[in-house]
């Protein structure tokens, strides 16, 4: 008797335990399906210098001109968008690379780059935005996208302030969204966790204080810009 009941009660602790198992999370290695990819880079962009101006200071105002990728077209934003300046300091451009330059803006702006036959889908995993930044005063760097239904977006991560040019990372599924009046470049209504992104037609960088003129005091330097993201043909 007593035999036959250590049997079915190990029996019965086995498929229990079976049990427990199969309803418990796969191990490393085990149901997890493919790992994520990585994204190609969609575009890269770190400027092209124009003819020095007779000042011979190695600025000029950021244009079209100043796109060193064929395929990418420049939009600039907010009320003094159009005084966002391309900047060549004289010296070791390694130290000081060929940048936009947001010091004598006086409202917030934006300026973003478009392929000219694909929007990118930014929706995966691992889709990112890396940028070579400086800052100065209490200046910060945001991601600032507009999706291909028209509607622009600014995110709350941001890089900054930082004293010296970095390379910094913008990993996209961490970012919450706020809409923002591309005119004005002011943020309006609320937060947005999981907007659709998997067409997104311009990716750039906003600076939402004005610029306070030559010197330090505040303003932000872009001299690279990379998103990693799937092109979406247009």
């Amino acid at each position: 008797m007593a035999r036959r009941v250590l049997c079915t009660t190990t029996v019965a602790v086995m498929a229990l335990t079976a049990g427990m198992l199969a309803q418990a999370p796969a191990g490393r290695g085990r149901g997890r399906g493919p790992a994520p990819t990585r994204p190609p880079v969609f575009f890269s962009e770190s400027w092209k210098a124009l003819p020095t101006p007779a000042d011979d200071h190695g600025e000029w105002p950021a244009t079209q001109a100043g796109v060193a990728s064929p395929n990418l077209v420049l939009a600039l934003y907010g009320p003094s968008g159009k005084d966002i300046t391309l900047v060549a300091v004289r010296g070791n451009p390694d130290v000081y690379p060929l940048n936009l330059w947001t010091g004598v803006t006086t409202s917030p702006i934006g300026a973003t780059l478009r392929d000219k036959e694909n929007d990118v889908d930014l929706s995966e995993p691992l889709a990112r935005i890396r940028w070579t930044i400086r800052t100065s005063g209490f200046h910060q760097v945001r991601p600032l996208i507009k999706l291909a239904d028209g509607t622009y977006l600014v995110g709350d991560h941001a890089t900054g302030p930082v004293n010296d040019f970095v390379q910094s990372d913008i990993s996209i599924p961490d970012v919450r969204w706020m809409k923002v009046d591309a005119a004005r470049m002011v943020t309006v209504g609320n937060m947005i966790d999981h907007p659709d992104l998997t067409r997104v037609d311009e990716v750039g960088f906003a600076d939402l204080m004005p610029g306070s003129g030559h010197g330090n005091g505040g303003w932000v330097n872009v001299a690279k810009i990379e998103v990693f993201g799937r092109p979406v043909k247009r």
